[in-house]
């Protein structure tokens, strides 16, 4: 069960503590409800993870990878899983309800949503790739209403660019990689061509630049933070993404984004820098 909810995926609901650390509350008590956020938005996308291996398990059996995952392979009973994902959402959305009113609203959105897109969307071209950027703003504006804080809307807009980003390089990737089976393996590729890929990445990718760099120089970022030094932070941004399409298209890997930031060393060294560096310049000034 723990295998099926794939826990190297959970690095993404790290987006839901960006609310607690742009809003200076690092160090209060608001850092136990962002964890308990953190932890409930495991749980549920883990869930979400199960269903949606139960509903592809006949197509997952077809693909040179994931054929091994415990649900096509056999190893987990379907009923199983589907009670596990069961149990999972239902103590997910107790728990959110005890944490707060607007916090559970965010979560059920999330759960719909993401059922939405296992059963519908993602055949869907271009709204399979715009759901997936969704789920990471959810989590970010699920992260901000736990606290019961103003999510900026700068970081919204980086959020969605960046999850963009990241969704199409996958999309890429899962198009290179299976040549004349994507389609059957991921009947929505029949849609994509590398070409359109390349030039939607393209796009987002300096649209992501730009977002983020103006964010950090915004008189609201330096008026909220009594600093201008979040500019320094650019490079670990720009480094991060030609680092990633280096990946993609030299090295030929990026089907999976959040596995790739925890096994190649370099990718996380710099997301290691780029979150010291915020901390430092956002907390560091506090502390004068």
């Amino acid at each position: 069960i723990v295998v099926s909810m794939r826990p190297r995926q959970w690095v993404k609901n790290l987006f839901v503590l960006a609310g607690l650390v742009f809003s200076q509350r690092l160090f209060t008590v608001s850092t136990w409800v962002a964890l308990a956020a953190f932890a409930i938005f495991c749980a549920v996308s883990g869930a979400i993870y199960l269903l949606n291996d139960v509903a592809d398990r006949e197509r997952h059996r077809l693909h040179p990878r994931k054929r091994e995952r415990p649900i096509a392979a056999g190893r987990l009973p379907v009923g199983v899983a589907v009670g596990a994902a069961t149990a999972l959402i239902a103590a997910g959305l107790g728990l959110s309800a005890w944490l707060s009113r607007p916090f559970l609203v965010t979560v059920v959105a999330y759960v719909v949503l993401l059922v939405a897109y296992s059963a519908w969307l993602k055949h869907i071209v271009i709204v399979d790739v715009l759901v997936v950027a969704s789920g990471f703003v959810l989590r970010a504006v699920a992260g901000a209403v736990v606290i019961a804080v103003e999510m900026s809307g700068w970081l919204l807009i980086c959020t969605i660019l960046l999850a963009l980003f990241l969704a199409l390089g996958k999309r890429r990737f899962e198009y290179v990689a299976l040549h004349q089976d994507a389609a059957r393996h991921r009947p929505i590729l029949a849609e994509y061509s590398p070409e359109l890929l390349d030039q939607m990445i393209a796009v987002v990718t300096a649209s992501t630049v730009t977002a983020y760099a103006l964010y950090t120089m915004s008189p609201e970022t330096v008026t909220k933070f009594h600093t201008r030094l979040l500019p320094a932070t650019l490079p670990f941004v720009l480094y991060g993404i030609f680092r990633y399409l280096y990946l993609l298209y030299r090295r030929q890997v990026g089907g999976n984004p959040s596995e790739l930031l925890l096994s190649d060393r370099a990718l996380m060294l710099n997301a290691v820098g780029w979150i010291c560096a915020v901390l430092l310049i956002i907390y560091g000034t506090r502390l004068e």
